[in-house]
């Protein structure tokens, strides 16, 4: 049985080694602008520590009162005694290390920049990661407040803490925020910004008023930093908060002004002559009014738990249209009075929370790499990773992208790399940590022979992707080919999934698209976990397939770079397939829309005498289409040739009745919004697509322009 003595030593072994491992950490994230773990990482790490501290604390005390029992249980000397009043104080004194990660805040003023002293501490926040820890926060507040209490929440930007000190009205000095009590002089960068005023906007300004906020990188100005840092040859960063901290951070304050940096206030240092108002809703409309960026998704809440949890939803539906990055929630008693009445403790307030969303980002280790061959013959790397868990996701395998990426990255088998997840968007490596490389780590090569059916990988003159040159007969592009071919937007054969397609290539007897429509109905019940029903099924599916339209087939085909807004075009344009099999790349560059390298890959396709082939045999089982109409379309009307996307929905017209409408008056619909959109037709219960739109400066219409639009074209 291991002692007490022993297990205390090694709890205090293990405490040791949590706060060595984490004041390095902190030194990498703080200092150097280069983490070597993942934030959601980081925070375990200081969460297990404040465990074992806790821990650490409880079997101490627990020793030192079964050692003072023993001792009046002996009764004795003035030796005795002494040991006793000893223990009674070491018992009283017996608190958390002041000086541990658990206590204070993280990060040091930099070699270079000046140091400044704080007036009024900048603290940190504590963190909760689900509504049950949260809802043990809001009950603490209630038992010191009372019911009914009004909270504030508003987007955790990840950016860099600043203070900006103004004193009569004009900004004398920015500081970091450092370790909480000293930071860095960073004044000559923060005018660089254009969000910050250099003066505040009030005909009597307060004699001091320090105002803080978040210095952050907007998600386009760090992809493009990063785009023109790959250009040049310079280093790249690993996300916007690292890259809004390195750009601060510059002894050059030139430099600094080329990074695009931006700011949103959410606070107050030292006060003097200003009054602050009774609730911080309050005091932000006032800092807008001093001529601060304050943000728009900043609520007031009443309704406790679930009004958080509400707000932490709605957020987190719109995180990824936002235009920076943020990594959770902060909630905060609104009322001033209520904060006072709270206080703080050693390193965070006590009346303000992190409500933390699940990591988009974690590190992790790279077991192999291997490459996947795609419908196309794209021959992609991706790296094998061992299983961590990525914004509720268990990830294995993330995404290298292509040959010179791997390069650039650097990746090797062994490596430790942060793997971002962003929504539904296939996991990706983006991040290296080279400082834990193992020394015998060897580059990757890209393989110079399919894996799949051993053809030669090519890769042309220009392009980034290597492609294996097998077609067809390379199972993995005829299954991939098979499965775009069935999916819905293209013939839309409902049932035939990806196991069954690939069951059927497995066993041979499928090799082309036509060949679905030739297996009979014991074929299909022939095959693993089918029974005849679930065959028949198929086969009914495959009946009704054959009935399409031109747009439909031509997608389905799999030309490459033909979407279904091409292959609309292409259909519209040349109305029957044997014209769009002869026409050249000049007649098919004529299109708008269809630009040169479409036309090439169309041009080549039909060239392809085993794809005429396929396109014969497929008519021959029975699919065929309605000769497209000439559809005459207005160039004098209000939307001819602008690109309009849709979201949400219409109260008078389906979005095909509306699609259709719009294209007869000369307008190109697009399912993807960007700046070059022109109009967001938005009905109700519009997407994030709304909140992109604003960001993109994209005009907004609704219902009643799509009618006025008609109207004027004559054709309501």
């Amino acid at each position: 049985m291991v002692s007490r003595s022993s297990a205390l030593e090694d709890l205090a072994a293990e405490v040791a080694a949590l706060r060595e491992e984490i004041q390095i950490h902190n030194r990498y994230y703080y200092e150097e602008d280069n983490p070597q773990i993942a934030d959601a990482q980081y925070d375990a790490l200081l969460r297990e520590l404040a465990q074992k501290e806790q821990q650490w604390l409880e079997e101490q005390r627990l020793a030192l009162q079964a050692e003072l029992t023993a001792l009046q249980a002996q009764g004795g000397d003035i030796e005795t005694w002494i040991r006793q009043q000893e223990i009674r104080q070491q018992l009283q004194d017996l608190t958390a290390d002041s000086q541990s990660p658990t206590q204070i805040v993280a990060g040091k003023a930099a070699a270079g920049f000046t140091t400044v002293r704080h007036q009024v501490p900048m603290l940190s926040l504590d963190n909760v990661f689900n509504q049950e820890e949260f809802a043990a926060f809001f009950r603490r507040l209630q038992e010191r407040l009372g019911e009914g209490l009004s909270l504030s929440a508003e987007p955790k930007f990840d950016g860099l803490a600043i203070n900006l000190r103004y004193e009569q009205g004009v900004l004398v000095q920015a500081a970091t925020r450092g370790d909480g009590e000293t930071g860095e002089d960073v004044s000559t960068n923060i005018r660089t910004i254009a969000d910050i005023p250099a003066r505040l906007q009030a005909q009597h300004p307060p004699a001091v008023l320090e105002v803080r906020g978040e210095v952050y990188m907007s998600k386009a100005a760090f992809l493009a930093l990063n785009a023109a840092a790959l250009a040049s040859g310079g280093k790249t960063f690993a996300n916007p908060r690292n890259a809004a901290a390195g750009s601060l951070r510059q002894l050059d304050a030139t430099i600094t002004a080329t990074r695009k940096l931006s700011f949103f206030a959410y606070g107050y240092g030292e006060i003097q002559g200003f009054a602050l108002p009774e609730t911080y809703t309050q005091f932000l409309a006032q800092l807008r009014c001093f001529g601060f960026p304050v943000c728009d998704w900043q609520r007031s809440l009443i309704g406790g738990v679930a009004a958080a949890a509400r707000y932490m939803d709605e957020l987190a539906a719109e995180r990824e249209a936002l235009p920076y990055e943020i990594d959770g929630v902060v909630f905060k008693t609104d009322a001033f009075a209520a904060q006072q009445a709270l206080g703080f403790r050693s390193r965070a307030p006590r009346w303000a929370i992190a409500w933390k969303f699940p990591a988009m980002e974690k590190t992790t280790l790279v077991e192999g790499i291997d490459v996947q061959v795609g419908r196309t013959g794209a021959v992609t790397p991706v790296a094998r990773l061992q299983a961590v868990e990525v914004g509720g996701v268990t990830v294995t395998n993330a995404t290298l992208h292509n040959a010179d990426e791997v390069a650039r990255k650097d990746v090797r088998v062994g490596d430790t790399v942060f793997v971002r997840r962003a929504g539904d968007v296939i996991p990706e490596v983006v991040k290296v940590v080279v400082e834990k490389r193992p020394a015998d780590s060897q580059p990757f090569v890209m393989p110079e022979h399919c894996p799949v059916c051993g053809s030669e990988v090519l890769r042309p003159e220009g392009e980034a992707v290597a492609r294996c040159s097998g077609g067809l007969h390379c199972k993995a592009q005829r299954v991939q080919a098979l499965i775009h071919f069935a999916s819905r937007k293209a013939m839309d054969i409902q049932g035939l999934g990806d196991k069954l397609i690939e069951q059927v290539v497995e066993n041979g007897s499928v090799h082309s698209p036509a060949d679905l429509f030739k297996l009979s109905l014991a074929d299909w019940a022939a095959l693993p976990r089918m029974a005849e029903k679930s065959a028949q099924n198929v086969m009914n599916a495959l009946e009704a397939a054959k009935q399409t339209t031109l747009a439909r087939f031509i997608y389905a085909l799999g030309i490459r770079e033909v979407g279904q807004v091409s292959a609309n075009l292409l259909a519209q344009h040349f109305r029957r397939l044997p014209e769009l099999i002869q026409a050249d790349e000049i007649q098919l560059q004529a299109i708008d829309g269809i630009g040169p390298v479409m036309a090439q890959y169309i041009r080549h396709f039909f060239l392809d005498a085993a794809n005429l082939t396929v396109m014969e045999d497929l008519q021959a089982q029975g699919i065929v289409w309605q000769e497209m109409e000439v559809q005459e379309i207005a160039d004098d009307s209000p939307v001819s040739g602008k690109t309009i996307v849709m979201t949400g929905t219409l109260a008078h017209f389906t979005r095909e009745e509306a699609k259709a409408a719009l294209e007869k008056l000369g307008a190109k619909i697009s399912g993807s919004l960007s700046a070059k959109t022109d109009y967001l037709l938005a009905g109700e219960k519009a997407g994030s697509k709304l909140n992109k739109a604003q960001n993109l400066g994209v005009v907004i219409v609704d219902e009643t322009h799509l009618i006025s639009w008609l109207a004027e074209g004559g054709m309501l």
